[in-house]
């Protein structure tokens, strides 16, 4: 296989924070399999994070939006277009935030102001990141979307609050969206559900380092890093995967297919 499977094809990379977002370890797989891309997150989270430092890396540019901004993705989508000198022919949907969590609120005590904001943040910006790029006609034909999510959204995770609220609704807008792009562009539309991943949104859900350790042990392949997502997704992008759309695709090790493994069934004998 062709490890410049991407030469030629520019891209938008949302939510590189630091060295350990997965949206970081996107841009570098997507950079050394030879694409062009905008590197971009809220203005916030540019102050916090070390994007500029991958922006260097990959040969990349970054522009400020807030995800939730219409006009701020038009700007970033048109500003692209303009930068790469061509439309798009890939875009990650890595953004994800709740209030909620965040302050630690139990999931039968939910802030609803927070709610919608985790909604919005997490779910609804994959929507308007679509219908912006559709309304501006910002998407070469069989262009690939991804969105990342997590199995919070079919199974219960208390830890993971109303995130699983958004991330269900996220992997929705992924199937619906990805009708209407299938049929007016070839546009392909996919969401990823990841294994637990050290970052730093992923570290601030209760109980997470728990979790991880049980995922781990659960799964028969062990938890999926974020190196190996950021190859998948470079695959999802890629012509190779041109007739997969509209797919929620587990990346996690084999933990989803799971019920019990020995090695979980050896800890609890040991209690």
């Amino acid at each position: 296989m062709n490890k410049q499977i991407l030469s030629n094809k520019r891209g938008i990379i949302f939510g590189a924070l630091d060295e350990h977002s997965i949206a970081w370890q996107v841009a570098l797989a997507c950079h050394h399999a030879g694409a062009k891309f905008v590197l971009t997150n809220a203005p916030v989270a540019l102050r916090m994070g070390q994007i500029n430092v991958l922006a260097e890396q990959c040969s990349s540019k970054v522009i400020a939006a807030d995800a939730t901004n219409t006009e701020d993705l038009k700007n970033l989508i048109n500003s692209s277009v303009k930068y790469l000198d061509g439309k798009i022919d890939f875009l990650l949907h890595s953004v994800g935030m709740s209030p909620n969590v965040r302050k630690k609120k139990a999931y039968t005590d939910l802030n609803y102001n927070f709610l919608q904001k985790t909604m919005d943040i997490s779910a609804l910006s994959f929507h308007k990141v679509l219908q912006t790029a559709w309304k501006e006609d910002a998407l070469n034909d069989w262009a690939s979307v991804i969105g990342l999510t997590y199995i919070a959204a079919q199974r219960t995770f208390p830890g993971y609050g109303d995130m699983a609220e958004a991330k269900a609704t996220l992997e929705s807008i992924a199937r619906s969206f990805g009708y209407h792009y299938g049929i007016h562009k070839k546009v392909r539309i996919n969401t990823i559900s990841q294994s637990p991943t050290k970052t730093t949104a992923g570290s601030g859900v209760s109980g997470f380092d728990q979790f991880f350790d049980y995922a781990d042990q659960l799964s028969p392949l062990g938890n999926a890093s974020a190196k190996d997502c950021a190859n998948f997704c470079v695959m999802l992008f890629s012509d190779y995967t041109k007739m997969v759309t509209m797919q929620n695709l587990f990346h996690d090790g084999g933990f989803s297919s799971m019920g019990m493994s020995d090695a979980i069934i050896n800890l609890i004998d040991k209690k």
